[in-house]
């Protein structure tokens, strides 16, 4: 998953961005509201941290652009202070989520996949396709019961795909899924990726379409 994790502190930000890349998302960071607000309206995320009080633009004020523009990703705010007024203020403004500050990296993962299991419509933290199991809480993979050994960029691929199995996913949409915003996108990168996967999970489950992109689906005689 894409996560954009948007918080002033430099500090606090780089902490963020360690616990969401090692939990196997990309994280992409922005500093001040005007950079997450440009972020936000040009590129597509999974989810974002969005801490309130930005300078440039404030974080309300960037929410709410969001939402007037029509960009419906889920949004964790994170606040300074723990009065109910600014907590209000942020559901009302389009939040999915708060925390306030101090707060655990574990508690801000937590609720980073309630949302993002909301969002996908899955109601567990484990997905399922025929005999593929992948945890997203513990970032673990079995196939028929079995462990199944990826790397950071497999298990992202694979996730993206089993989030919107049997969809079509294009390579430029995949490739975006896996690496930062300012680092080098190679859509080719994926068919290598694609072709690791085939070879580790059942045959069949990784279709080719043609001209379009790839996508998940159960192997004949197999059900969710």
């Amino acid at each position: 998953m894409r996560i954009l994790i948007v918080e002033d502190e430099p500090l606090l930000r780089a902490q963020l961005v360690q616990a969401v890349t090692a939990a196997g998302h990309v994280a992409q960071e922005a500093a001040d509201g005007l950079q997450a607000h440009f972020l936000g309206e040009v590129e597509d995320f999974d989810a974002v941290v969005l801490d309130l009080g930005l300078p440039q633009l404030d974080g309300l004020s960037v929410l709410r652009r969001w939402r007037a523009a029509g960009r419906a990703m889920p949004v964790l705010i994170l606040t300074a202070r723990s009065s109910w007024q600014e907590k209000v203020a942020g559901i009302d403004a389009g939040a999915d989520d708060y925390l306030a500050k101090p707060f655990h990296t574990e508690e801000l993962l937590a609720r980073l996949r309630a949302l993002l299991r909301r969002a996908s419509s899955h109601a567990s933290a484990q997905w399922q396709c025929g005999p593929i199991w992948l945890d997203t809480r513990q970032a673990r993979t079995l196939v028929d019961g079995q462990p199944l050994q990826l790397t950071s960029h497999e298990f992202m691929l694979l996730a993206q795909l089993m989030q919107r199995k049997g969809e079509v996913l294009t390579r430029t949409g995949l490739s975006e899924h896996l690496y930062p915003g300012g680092s080098e996108r190679d859509s080719n990168t994926i068919e290598v990726f694609i072709a690791r996967l085939r070879r580790k999970l059942p045959a069949g489950c990784i279709e080719t379409v043609r001209g379009l992109g790839y996508r998940l689906a159960e192997p004949a005689g197999t059900g969710a």
